[in-house]
């Protein structure tokens, strides 16, 4: 196993299908492929929100978008038959712990039943060379200990997001075993990974009950945030650090196959994993007009202590975090002024993304 530099050559050309395109990682993922040259087929719902970096950065743009629910097998078939992809990366979900506590037949049907469409659809085409399976650091049974999990550690998930997308690890670990395993990829040539972030931030997150949207949204209306559960820790980062993570990844998949396979974490330094309640302080610098908070104990169960050790992805694929979370908060909030000036987003967020790509 070599690790992998992500290489804007590589993408030129590659014939890449990304699901959940319109939402806050896949926009932002769409916009970095579509920038290298990738040919990028894109398949999701519409955008869940009044506002979403879909349409403000007009993601469509230079990509073919396709409007459609992972639960229509036929119409999820027909993308995969038209773009041939070689390259899957698996974003579509489901992806907010409340929302999947109102609707756990909503959450289950799209997060496992969907991963499992796309996965058959894959089977029954061919041609694909790396698949990334997106889940999510929720994914292991928390016992709330110290230390940080690493991708060996038991699955589990209190809550139907979280089980929902253990069952997403369970599927692709079957389908991997079942119908590409590695003793045979000469003949299917397909090799097949998970991959566990953090809490990611960022400009274009319009999301209900997430943290920094929900701040900044109280804020701007000069009221103080509501916050739930202040003391809770969870592996901040910047939406572009997994992203790179996902990259490196499916190149490593393609060129060096099923020695590159199995489950991936992409979390920040040990120093950027902090509570909530510190995350909105930090956040207060970088806004002159923060309203301060309230706090409102919520009866939902919500881990208390989360953290991820991505040592693996670290020494064997090369990837690292590259912005500190006060930087990954300053350019936020700079992608959010940047909106409420009436900017062209698109202009911005690619701004952003070059800044990125060249401390990366």
């Amino acid at each position: 196993m070599e690790a992998v530099e992500l290489s804007p050559e590589f993408w030129f050309g590659k014939r890449v299908l990304l699901t959940g395109h319109t939402g806050f990682k896949g926009g932002w993922l769409a916009l970095w492929l579509q920038s290298w040259g990738a040919q990028v087929t894109g398949f999701a719902l519409a955008p869940a929100t009044r506002f979403s970096l879909f349409e403000l950065a007009r993601v469509h743009e230079g990509i073919d978008s396709r409007i459609g629910d992972l639960r229509d097998l036929p119409a999820l078939q027909q993308v995969m038959a038209d773009a041939q992809p070689e390259i899957i990366l698996h974003l579509a979900a489901q992806p907010l712990v409340r929302e999947g506590y109102s609707d756990p037949l909503g959450t289950y049907a799209t997060n496992v039943m969907g991963t499992l469409h796309l996965l058959e659809a894959m089977r029954r085409t061919g041609g694909v060379r790396a698949c990334v399976v997106v889940t999510t650091d929720k994914v292991y049974a928390n016992n709330e200990w110290a230390w940080p999990y690493r991708e060996n550690e038991p699955l589990g998930g209190h809550d139907p997001y979280s089980s929902s997308k253990a069952c997403c690890e369970l599927l692709s670990q079957s389908y991997a075993a079942s119908y590409f395993p590695a003793a045979r990829h000469a003949e299917h040539g397909v090799a097949m990974a998970t991959a566990r972030a953090g809490n990611v931030l960022g400009g274009g997150d319009f999301s209900a009950d997430r943290l920094v949207p929900d701040v900044l949204a109280a804020w701007s209306r000069g009221e103080p945030v509501t916050l739930r559960y202040p003391q809770a820790v969870r592996p901040w980062q910047h939406v572009l650090e997994p992203l790179a993570g996902y990259l490196q990844l499916a190149q490593g998949l393609y060129e060096q196959g099923p020695a590159m396979a199995g489950a991936w974490n992409f979390g920040p330094s040990d120093a950027d994993t902090c509570n909530v309640g510190d995350v909105v302080a930090r956040l207060a610098h970088c806004w002159p007009q923060a309203a301060g908070l309230k706090i409102e104990p919520s009866e939902l169960h919500e881990a208390g202590l989360l953290r991820l050790d991505s040592s693996r992805a670290r020494q064997l694929l090369g990837w690292q975090p590259h912005w500190s979370l006060d930087e990954c908060l300053r350019r936020t909030v700079d992608w959010h002024t940047a909106w409420q000036r009436g900017d062209d987003m698109r202009v911005a967020t690619l701004a952003q993304l070059a800044d990125y790509r060249g401390q990366a």
